[in-house]
């Protein structure tokens, strides 16, 4: 194995040049947008901005549910002619109650409500109560199956979201069963984004109970709403949605002609328009409310049939900003429940530009001591140690750069450490050729004894330290899965730097010279 092709070297030659290619970008500006132009991000102990840990509520979703629920046995039992009397929901047991009129009509009830669609196999099911009540009640496994796909699409939201707003580079991610962190890099103030999160932005169009005495308690199936624009004012509302915003593609801010007001123009897709055109054709004259989280922005008489799948939501506090962020909050999509701020901090951009002067400091330093320590105790092989040091260094970064990773500073200290790894695979190396020459070997059989006894020694010792690595990778979190990345491709890199290129250049060195007594 002491001998090297052209082809071999011109293939380990080859990676080392394309490493150095790939590590340009975090040093030149981009040449052409045309070219792919990748590098690494910097975190926010490097570069500072805002960390928010936030929260689903989970139990939202199940009252959510519920309510949909209760509303469907309503209109399944009014459709059927069934009588009934205290229908309500009960979160706690995960069940929507009611008691029939007559008794005897209990099994056409339970038969009723177990034909109603179920969002998943196995949803609910429905039972009669001793106490002669009809209970439609949630499976655990449902509703867990339900939470679980609910803080998946908070995530997706959440990155649309916060795309919209131009955030360079989010790190949004999740942790824990319901818990989602948002890392903000360059935002120091997140006031508008976390109003943003915090919205759940669910619009859907009720119509309006004009029969409702004001001032008086809403009459069944119906609910009073606080008005956007004065919240002391409550509007009486069916609570059967008539048409969901699930079903919008499209919303734009934009200003009346006549008044000069901001307003936000919306789209339907087929199935939206389709029901925004029943709704409107079948209620003229009648006033539909547009509900933004469980708020009333407006709520107009339906002058004529809207058919186009296209409408405007009209406010007296609409501001371009305020419009702007609807629109978006709108095209994101509504959140499958709401999201609450449990921690937030904020790291200045000095503090960041310290982390880095402190963080390159600290490399810099035990770089030029590993390399006046190999170059001292090895000689000659210790400074070809030295250049496929250098050589790890850039493929450790061409191979962060190609993935966009996001450097931290843990990921500052794995590199340092991958440095001092390295460093322990050259060493043995050089110590096996070291006692070959003792035992009196020539030099072209100490160098191949030394490579081949301290090969297995480097690969077992890498590979369970890659084991350890991915590991702490795969269960780890923030930045503990910074450290664990920049070490894992260190630890890659180092087996390429140590067993392909300071080999080849010993050998290279040794070809060219041929030395009665090895420089070690």
């Amino acid at each position: 194995m002491m001998y090297y092709s052209r082809a071999r070297m011109a293939s380990v030659l080859g990676v080392c040049a394309l490493g150095l290619l790939l590590c340009l970008p975090n040093f030149l500006g981009p040449p052409s947008r045309v070219l792919p132009w990748r590098q690494i991000h910097l975190g926010l102990d490097l570069r500072g901005g805002s960390y928010l840990l936030m929260q689903v509520d989970v139990p939202a979703i199940t009252r959510e549910r519920l309510a949909a629920l209760t509303d469907e046995v309503r209109q399944d039992l009014i459709k059927a002619g069934l009588g009934y009397r205290d229908l309500a929901a009960d979160p706690a047991a995960r069940s929507v109650r009611f008691t029939p009129r007559d008794p005897s009509e209990r099994a056409r009830d339970v038969a009723a409500l177990r034909a109603l669609p179920k969002a998943s196999p196995g949803e609910f099911s429905v039972a009669s109560q001793p106490d002669g009540s009809v209970a439609l009640t949630l499976s655990q496994a449902a509703m867990q199956r339900r939470a679980h796909d609910a803080v998946v699409q908070s995530i997706e939201i959440v990155r649309r979201r916060i795309d919209a707003t131009g955030v360079v580079d989010p790190e949004i991610s999740r942790q824990g069963d319901d818990r989602i962190v948002v890392q903000l890099p360059g935002i120091t103030d997140p006031n508008r984004v976390k109003k943003l999160l915090g919205t759940t932005a669910k619009m859907t169009f009720h119509l309006v109970d004009e029969n409702a005495t004001p001032g008086a308690p809403a009459p069944p199936g119906a609910e009073l709403l606080p008005m956007q624009d004065n919240p002391k004012q409550t509007l009486a509302v069916f609570r059967h949605v008539d048409v969901d915003g699930a079903d919008l593609t499209n919303a734009a801010a934009g200003q009346d002609n006549q008044s000069g007001g901001w307003d936000v123009n919306f789209t339907f897709n087929s199935a939206g328009a389709r029901k925004f055109g029943d709704v409107t054709r079948n209620n003229i004259g009648r006033r539909l409310a547009i509900v933004l989280d469980n708020k009333v922005l407006s709520a107009p008489v339906i002058q004529s049939v809207i058919a186009g799948g296209q409408g405007v939501i009209t406010g007296s506090d609409f501001t371009a900003q305020s419009a702007t962020d609807l629109a978006l909050l709108l095209r994101a999509g509504a959140l499958p429940a709401p999201l609450a701020v449990i921690e937030e901090r904020s790291i200045g951009p000095s503090l960041g530009a310290a982390s880095i002067r402190a963080g390159a400091i600290s490399l810099a330093v035990g770089f030029l001591l590993v390399i006046g320590f190999m170059g001292l105790f090895y000689g000659l092989f210790g400074w070809f140690a030295n250049l496929a040091l250098v050589a790890n260094l850039i493929l450790l970064l061409a191979v962060l750069s190609l993935f966009q990773a996001t450097l931290t500073l843990p990921g500052m200290a794995g590199m340092l450490l991958t440095l001092g790894m390295a460093v322990d695979a050259n060493i043995l190396i050089n110590e096996r050729i070291r006692e070959e020459v003792r035992r009196g070997r020539k030099p072209l059989a100490a160098m191949q004894a030394g490579f081949e006894r301290a090969t297995g020694t480097i690969l077992d010792s890498n590979a369970t330290a890659l084991l350890a690595h991915v590991m702490l990778f795969v269960f780890g979190t923030g930045p503990v899965r910074g450290f664990a990345l920049t070490i894992t491709v260190g630890i890659l890199t180092t087996l390429f730097t140590t067993l392909l290129l300071s080999r080849m250049l010993m050998v290279r060195w040794y070809a060219v010279r041929r030395p009665s007594l090895l420089p070690v």
